[in-house]
């Protein structure tokens, strides 16, 4: 599974001020993305708004990124929820076609025990030939898949092959990269922990920044997998400021900031998300002309 190693940005979907999906900005990310180092793209992530788009708006979303990249990347599709059998029927259905991985978010709001959490993995496990990539990000989930649910998981279950560990526990990252099987990929959750992931022994990242600073990050992520932690260091502690000021109000809306300044795509998104306030907008753009 080499082709989820390194750097994978959880692209934004972006928006038309009438509503609608901005296609033209859309492939204006892409692009961006795909020219300046990034490894493989997440389509409908969370960063994706993928809760506010419609079944048709998702299939047209994923389509169209498939057409733009033109099989130059790897293609992980965002597919989660927290009812088990809406979301095997959704793989079951899925038309594989373009897609090389699948990113599943633990179940989240009805906060499952820890069975429950390896059971729903099960289920997936057994109904799509794709590879799963878990994503454990309980700031969001409610629950923490722990690190014995993740060990477990990668050891019993041949489709699952990575985990997106986004807990900010980096003891239970160690843990996992250090009784994970082999082949399994721990992949960071956490853009400014990403330096310190790698350097555990951590496979990359699914990134938030790197939608707006791509360059920039893949050369971080790459210097770090090679084992440059002076290069490495230096784009880190570059991005380090901006960082938390992308998530200061939310996420994608921070990013969604630094794009249209950066003139990749608006800054419109859907409710219940708003733009971010004036006052951390004008820290974004400074930081982002800084960047730039």
């Amino acid at each position: 599974m080499e082709k989820f190693r390194g750097l994978g940005v959880a692209l934004v979907t972006p928006f038309l001020e009438s509503g609608g999906v901005d296609m033209a900005g859309l492939q204006r990310l892409v692009e961006h993305n795909i020219k300046n180092g990034v490894d493989y793209l997440v389509v409908q992530g969370t960063t994706g708004e993928s809760a506010t788009l419609t079944p048709e708006e998702k299939q047209s979303v994923l389509d169209f990124v498939i057409e733009v990249n033109n099989g130059r990347k790897p293609i992980v599709l965002g597919i989660g929820g927290n009812n088990t059998a809406a979301i095997a029927k959704t793989l079951q259905e899925l038309d594989p076609t373009g897609i090389d991985g699948i990113l599943s978010v633990s179940p989240y709001y009805n906060k499952p025990t820890q069975e429950g959490i390896y059971q729903h993995y099960k289920q997936l496990n057994a109904v799509t030939p794709l590879p799963i990539i878990l994503y454990n990000v309980p700031g969001r989930t409610g629950s923490n898949v722990t690190a014995q649910t993740t060990l477990r998981i990668a050891k019993e279950m041949k489709n699952i092959v990575a985990v997106k560990e986004a807990s900010g526990n980096l003891e239970q990252v160690m843990e996992i990269i250090m009784h994970k099987p082999k082949g399994f990929m721990v992949l960071s959750g956490d853009d400014a922990l990403t330096l310190p992931h790698i350097a555990a022994g951590g496979d990359g990242v699914i990134s938030v920044v790197g939608n707006a600073f791509p360059k920039r990050f893949s050369s971080l992520v790459h210097a770090a997998l090679e084992g440059d932690l002076t290069t490495a260091r230096q784009h880190h502690y570059d991005l380090l400021e901006i960082i938390p000021l992308l998530f200061a109000e939310g996420n994608p809306a921070g990013v969604k900031r630094v794009l249209s300044t950066l003139g990749i795509c608006k800054e419109q998104l859907r409710l219940p998300l708003v733009p971010v306030s004036k006052g951390l907008a004008e820290k974004l753009d400074d930081f982002t002309r800084a960047l730039s």
